[in-house]
């Protein structure tokens, strides 16, 4: 983690060599001095995190490393304080002007001098963090270039490739062609005594050309056929996204983990030698609930709760407190090791993400949007040739997620990770780490002090103001379900994140504008109804989420911030008619053009003047554009600035009411990128230019009336996986033809006028697993399915009730 610190500060190190060199005058020489010492140690420093995060390493080496991350901190805070100083000043005119002008120009000076003073401070102590590392051989006795990561022995005997602790593992056997390393494989591939451990197996070639559909087609055949178990119909035709879909759901069935009612049985054996008293019953299943399904959890648990008196205020004190027990208990130390072995061997730019799960509560269930948005604004994110920083964050997420540290909880149809959780254990050596590396403090289970660089209060009546004190270094406070916040005059100005998610917040204090260093703001289910002008300050905010407050409108200053890259302002008004879709946008001024970096714009109000439509043309970075209030003859502005949006995959329009025709034929050239659609709002016809799109994979209708089947033109498109259909066509029957929605997964079909019959033929929809469909007035009218319908996991018929 002291990597990450000396990054960070070597980011903002080298524009400050560049952009301010001459004004710091004899500074400069000292500024570049402590740069190349920090590059110099940064070579080692990924290695000596990971060296001093084993319990067999010296004290020694432990405080060098939090001294080198102190030092970090202090040359960030030195920097962002300079630079907070040379903020945006206001501009005024003639001789006031020029008084101003030369009064900041003398403060100026003076922070100079500071800066310079305390520049020289840091220099002595980077140095002499140096000589202590060569005097102790620190650096010397940490080789560099193993990213992080244990290297084992050589083994002769191949029973230790089953021994020890159970995990996912890849060995590597490497040798010049000729030296009989496909041999020796094929030894160890054959051994009766080892294959025995395994629930099935698979010998697989891989050529330097190979076609990772045949791959994957070849590998769960060879499962299939290792246990005598029946090949898949259809196998043969499966694409690569089926295939990988197969062979996880082949796979999961054969994961360690135990279910509900083994685990629990696992654990009354091992704590009670039999059944569990009934006092005590809820707070078992509690606790076996934090065990996720773990079996070593589960025995080490519970073999620790039989040693313990029968009493519920034991067992309660010892649930509150699993956490320490985890750290102090010597029966629960094996847990301990398995649980650090998964964040020790995380490479370094994983670590820090990881990490970051502290900041959210208990059984939480973490949004992915905005925690891939959160690691950019926390600059854990660095640049890809030809990849967005959002495309490397979500790399980030799925490979925390195939190791296991993250568990999904909702997956869009589209196969997309909408929510994950952490394990209860795996959260408590969070925890731990963030604490001790001052990383996070999450109030409840630690005390505030000046180390930290991250506050999270949850459920809290406290305002933040008097958790942090008068001073505060504080980078990123994070508030769930907590009452007050008081940004103060300069008690948070070096802030880069502030979320404040399901507050009483309803106002934002007019010098938010002074958080010159804030990325990302988030008021999200809040009462807040506007912000201030000042927000045209914010020179470096990336993302402004004011999803689901009561703000309609956003100042014209918002223009000015030409870093921002997602403005997420979109609400349901559900005082209004529910028989239209309750969805409200904000009104946005002309000028946001400007924005160009924007990737994400959810969602703007059309009926303010055709001006706001057309400059939407120069966001040629939107990824996803949500318009609201679209009137019949905007429709033709609007699609003329998409036209320009290559890169745009999410699209949703709804019309200014029930009553007006959302006029878009007219496209020449749709987004070839579009995996998203929704329309809310009549239409005449179903637009000509849907059937080309080829990666459409989500597609919603709502309120068209159309009065022609829009089945047939959707059911051709060969990406489509999810479709809702409400209140979208007048026809009396829709079919669903034999060769249909190829790879459709899920199925809505609701409310639709004058629908009397639904017919699904025998081949169409042969992944389906959801179907919702109704209401009819009668079983005879309900859908004819003349199909299998193989993969099939809810149904769900609507059938109106007579009176």
């Amino acid at each position: 983690m002291a990597e990450i610190a000396v990054n960070l500060v070597i980011d903002k190190l080298l524009p400050l060599l560049d952009q301010e060199a001459r004004l710091l005058g004899g500074v400069h020489t000292q500024v570049e001095d402590i740069k190349k010492e920090l590059l110099y140690i940064q070579a080692f420093l990924m290695d000596a995190d990971a060296k001093g995060e084993k319990a067999d390493v010296s004290q020694g080496l432990k405080t060098w490393i939090q001294d080198l991350r102190e030092t970090a901190y202090s040359i960030e805070d030195v920097i962002d304080e300079y630079l907070l100083h040379l903020g945006n000043p206001s501009q005024r005119h003639r001789f006031i002007g020029f008084l101003c002008k030369v009064g900041r120009l003398i403060k100026k000076l003076k922070r100079r001098r500071e800066v310079a003073s305390k520049i020289r401070d840091i220099q002595k102590k980077v140095l002499k963090l140096k000589e202590t590392s060569s005097t102790h051989g620190f650096i010397s006795s940490v080789q560099p270039g193993s990213g992080g990561r244990s290297t084992s022995a050589p083994w002769h005997d191949p029973r230790r490739l089953v021994e020890g602790t159970p995990k996912r593992t890849v060995i590597s056997v490497v040798g010049m062609g000729g030296l009989g390393k496909t041999t020796l494989a094929n030894k160890i591939y054959e051994n009766k005594v080892l294959v025995g451990h395994f629930d099935c197996s698979a010998w697989i070639t891989v050529s330097q050309s190979f076609k990772m559909e045949e791959l994957l087609r070849n590998m769960s055949m060879k499962f299939y056929e290792a246990r005598k178990e029946p090949v898949p119909e259809g196998i043969n035709t499966m694409d690569e996204s089926s295939l990988m879909t197969l062979t996880r759901q082949y796979l999961q069935d054969k994961s360690c983990n135990l279910c509900s009612k083994s685990s629990w049985e696992l654990f009354c054996k091992k704590a009670f030698q039999g059944g569990c008293p009934p006092e005590l019953e809820k707070l078992s299943h509690d606790i076996v609930r934090r065990c996720g399904g773990l079996p070593l959890a589960i025995v080490a648990i519970g073999g620790l709760l039989s040693r313990k008196e029968k009493l519920v205020s034991e067992w309660q004190k010892f649930n509150d407190t699993i956490g320490c027990e985890l750290q102090s208990n010597s029966h629960l130390e094996s847990i301990n090791t398995i649980l650090f072995l998964s964040y020790h061997d995380l490479p370094y730019y994983l670590k820090s993400c990881f990490l970051y799960l502290a900041i959210f509560p208990e059984d939480y269930t973490i949004r992915c949007g905005p925690l891939t948005r959160l690691w950019i604004a926390e600059g854990f994110v660095k640049t890809k040739r030809g990849v967005t920083l959002e495309e490397v964050a979500e790399e980030f997420l799925t490979e925390l997620r195939h190791r296991s540290l993250v568990q999904v909880s909702k997956v869009s149809a589209d196969g997309r990770i909408k929510h994950c959780h952490v394990h209860d254990l795996m959260r408590e050596i969070i925890l731990t780490k963030a604490e001790e590396l001052s990383f996070c403090c999450v109030m409840g289970t630690s005390s505030f002090d000046g180390r930290f660089r991250r506050l999270s209060v949850h459920n809290s009546p406290n305002n933040v103001a008097n958790i942090t004190g008068k001073k505060s270094y504080i980078r990123s406070i994070f508030l769930y379900d907590s009452q007050t916040f008081f940004l103060g005059a300069s008690r948070f100005n070096l802030l880069k994140v502030l979320d404040i998610d399901d507050s009483g917040l309803d106002s934002v204090p007019e010098n938010l504008g002074n958080l010159l260093h804030l990325r990302y703001l988030s008021l999200r289910n809040t009462k807040v109804r506007m912000l201030p002008r000042s927000i045209g300050k914010l020179q470096n905010l990336q993302t402004l989420d004011l999803r689901f407050t009561l703000v309609e409108d956003l100042p014209v200053e918002i223009n000015r911030l030409k870093k921002l890259h997602n403005i997420l302002v979109h609400n349901y008004d559900l005082g209004v008619d529910l028989g239209w879709f309750p969805f409200k946008g904000v009104h946005v001024k002309e000028g946001i053009g400007c924005l160009e970096e924007l990737q994400k714009l959810s969602c703007v109000e059309a009926n303010h003047g055709v001006g706001v439509i057309k400059e939407l043309g120069k966001l040629r970075q939107l990824r996803k554009l949500s318009i609201t209030k679209l009137t019949r003859e905007n429709g033709k502005h609007l699609f003329a600035s998409i036209t320009n949006m290559n890169r745009l995959e999410s699209l949703l329009i709804s019309s200014l009411s029930e009553d007006e025709i959302l006029d878009l034929q007219h496209v020449s050239y749709p987004p070839s990128c579009l995996t998203r659609l929704k329309l809310i709002g009549p239409l005449e016809k179903l637009p000509d230019w849907i059937s080309e799109l080829q990666n459409l994979s989500i597609v919603i209708l709502y309120g068209s009336n159309l009065m022609n089947d829009p089945v047939q033109v959707l059911q051709a498109l060969p990406s489509l996986q999810l479709l809702q259909l409400v209140r979208a066509s007048a026809v009396e029957e829709l079919c669903f033809e034999a060769t249909g929605f190829q790879k459709l997964k899920r199925l809505v079909v609701l409310n639709l006028m004058g629908v009397k019959r639904v017919k699904i033929e025998n081949g169409a929809l042969p992944l389906l697993e959801k179907l919702l469909v109704g209401p009819f007035h009668n079983w005879r009218s309900s859908p004819r399915v003349s199909a299998t319908l193989p993969d099939l996991q809810l149904l769900n018929l609507l059938i109106c009730r007579k009176n």
